[in-house]
């Protein structure tokens, strides 16, 4: 009965989110969803049901909810509960620092109220993701809509999709984009905040959110030189995003084509393009334009992105100046007067010069640098754009308005949107969730290594970085101890001593010295080893065929490493030696005493020896010949090959 009862709640906050904004307004009714979702069947919410069913009228979704009320009721008749456990307003958070299985606990996804802002931090995709982990997942009614993503969706994924007040009331842990705002903060006392929070920026939100003990993972403080840290990087992947979407903004209102074109009515120059800023977003934004069909060039401060960008097919431009951009955490850092002076020259110059620019310089914890200043405006051809991606934290150039296309006098644009990953609010949202999907499941058994259990363990760098508030205790940035990779291995140099030219003559006898005294030993031990076969054996012939060995050997030795490999490599010329060698002494076992029998099959067993010893080294010998010719044939011209494949056959005749 109390699965029935769960199955006809879910289906009814569900409707009640999408026949035209009735809501539960039942006390009965909303009580046991949050009750339920706060015990230990809160799995149970996740039973799939039927969205598709909608109300004619009012009444209809009255007497729905009449009907469940009544099976709310028998199911209490029939089933015991702890008055303790009753709901009593805002279910307590439980992300204490203990383990948690996932089934405990319930991540709430939340629709985002930041004007213009079209993502939703969890898409189906990566809802299902944690679903499929453990986690129980509630989803605020229509949060993914305007990114393409019903709410059939994330029921189909397993997910419950509750109105705005049952999320925040069932959530243990909560999911945003957008920092939260002043309505918003309240709802999450004693919750876990999982978004960009910004807290250098949001400093008076980040102390209301200490004071009233939310944990707060900031998903913008990622350390991101940490290598695993790239799959939580909602930075990187929003901002390759804008990077794509910056060159389709420019080519909007860019008045050309971006690839050239020669056609009968006339010819049509490629765009140039500039891009300032060789990060994630600079590098999408490269490649794009190439895509396009554009000439690109771009410019850094950081010399180590000279690679990536010829990489991409784009031209580096230098300055002049022996000075390292990179700083902290791979971002850029803010460069001497000089070198300031010789980029402004060198701008200037490609200002007047190309159609398009996208500047996408930004260094944390300051404004934004300005670029291309009004001098650069001045001199760019009437209808070039600009795209201005740091516009947000003041912008990159002079003029730029964020949220606004500016114009100036010239006839130049100036794009200042703030919200271009929102711009592909899909693509976005997939994204974002699963950094955020990955991150949740990462936090516990990427250190302790017990999957199926959630555990904050600040020996996990990256949750040490992103957990900014904890338990009523503000950790940012007094706390964090910013990662750093480990110092490359230096290799312990060499120490030379110099020495006199006595020294290195001592140095010399004492090693001859020591040969000499090895090689005497060595001889000795075999002119004793050769004594005593002489003086204990009876047969002469023993010591003909010691002779004969030892000569073999000789003989062997010089052979083998004596072959140049002229006509093979130089592991098939030392093989096919040992098999010449090997097919020669066949042959003599076959003639020793071929006298006494007549006929083509061996009659004793040196014989046989010696016919499978020859067949064997024939195999071989004739093989590296093939492999060889084959191998040679790739660098020869097909007019000439007609000789390699008779090699084997001149070999079988002899």
């Amino acid at each position: 009965m109390k699965s029935t009862s769960l199955k006809g709640v879910a289906l009814v906050a569900l409707l009640s989110s999408e026949c035209g904004g009735f809501s539960l307004s039942t006390p009965n009714l909303a009580a046991h969803v949050a009750r339920y979702s706060t015990r230990s069947s809160r799995r149970r919410l996740l039973t799939p049901h039927d969205s598709s069913k909608r109300f004619d009228s009012l009444s209809q979704f009255n007497s729905a909810v009449a009907d469940e009320r009544g099976n709310v009721e028998q199911s209490k008749a029939t089933t015991s509960f702890d008055p303790a456990d009753e709901f009593t307003g805002v279910a307590p958070s439980k992300i204490l620092g203990d383990k948690i299985p996932y089934s405990e606990l319930t991540i709430g996804v939340l629709k985002e109220t930041y004007p213009g802002e079209n993502r939703v931090s969890v898409a189906p995709e990566s809802a299902k993701m944690l679903v499929d982990a453990g986690f129980s997942v509630i989803v605020e009614s229509r949060a993914g809509e305007l990114a393409s993503f019903s709410d059939a969706s994330y029921v189909d994924s397993g997910c419950v999709v509750l109105p705005r007040d049952s999320v925040y009331a069932q959530a243990d842990i909560l999911t945003k984009i957008r920092p939260p705002d002043e309505d918003e903060v309240p709802k999450l006392a004693k919750k876990t905040l999982v978004g960009m929070i910004s807290p250098s920026i949001n400093t008076q939100l980040f102390s209301e959110l200490t004071e009233q003990e939310t944990n707060v993972f900031a998903l913008d403080c990622v350390p991101r030189m940490l290598s695993r840290a790239q799959a939580y990087d909602v930075l990187s992947s929003q901002a390759n995003i804008a990077g794509y979407r910056s060159v389709i903004e420019a080519a909007n209102n860019f008045p050309r084509f971006f690839a050239g074109q020669m056609t009968a009515a006339g010819k049509v120059p490629p765009a140039k393009v500039l891009v300032l800023g060789v990060g994630v977003a600079g590098l999408a934004a490269i490649q794009t334009a190439k895509n396009m069909g554009a000439i690109v060039r771009a410019f850094d401060v950081r010399p180590v992105t000279k690679e990536q960008v010829e990489s991409m097919g784009a031209t580096f431009l230098e300055v002049p100046i022996n000075e390292d951009g990179a700083g902290a955490g791979g971002y850029a850092k803010e460069m001497s007067e000089e070198y300031k002076a010789a980029q402004a020259k060198l701008m200037l110059e490609q200002a007047s010069e190309v159609d398009v620019i996208i500047t996408t310089a930004l260094i944390p914890g300051k404004k934004a640098p300005i670029l291309v200043n009004q001098e650069m405006l001045d001199v760019m051809k009437p209808g070039s754009v600009l795209v201005d991606l740091a516009a947000a934290n003041g912008g990159n150039v002079a003029q730029t308005e964020p949220n606004k296309v500016v114009t100036t006098a010239n006839g130049v644009t100036i794009i200042g949107y703030t919200d271009l990953p929102s711009r592909l609010a899909s693509t976005s949202s997939t994204l974002f969730g699963n950094n955020v999907a990955k991150f949740i499941l990462s936090i516990g058994p990427q250190t302790t290594k017990e999957k199926g259990f959630f555990q904050i363990d600040l020996e996990d760098d990256a949750v040490q970085n992103m957990l900014i508030s904890y338990n009523g205790e503000a950790r940012y940035p007094d706390k964090i101890k910013p990662f750093n990779p480990p110092p490359p291995r230096v290799e312990s140099s060499v120490e030379l001593v110099s020495k006199t030219e006595e020294e290195m003559m001592h140095e010399a006898n004492e090693k001859q010295l020591a040969g000499f005294i090895k090689n005497a030993g060595v001889a000795s031990l075999a002119a004793f080893a050769l004594l005593a076969f002489g003086y204990s054996t009876d047969s002469p012939e023993n010591i003909s065929l010691l002779a004969t060995f030892a000569l073999a050997g000789l003989a062997g030795y010089q052979v083998v490493w004596g072959v140049a490999p002229a006509l093979h490599s130089p592991l098939m010329a030392v093989t096919n030696a040992i098999s010449g060698m090997t097919a020669v002494g066949g042959m003599l076992l076959l003639a020793h005493g071929n006298s006494e029998s007549s006929g083509l099959v061996p009659d004793s067993p040196s014989h046989w020896m010696g016919a499978i010893a020859t067949v064997l080294s024939f195999v071989n010998i004739s093989g590296g010949f093939l492999i060889t010719g084959k191998m040679l044939d790739l660098f020869r011209s097909v007019h000439v090959v007609w000789h390699s494949a008779y090699c084997g056959v001149f070999v079988a005749i002899l």
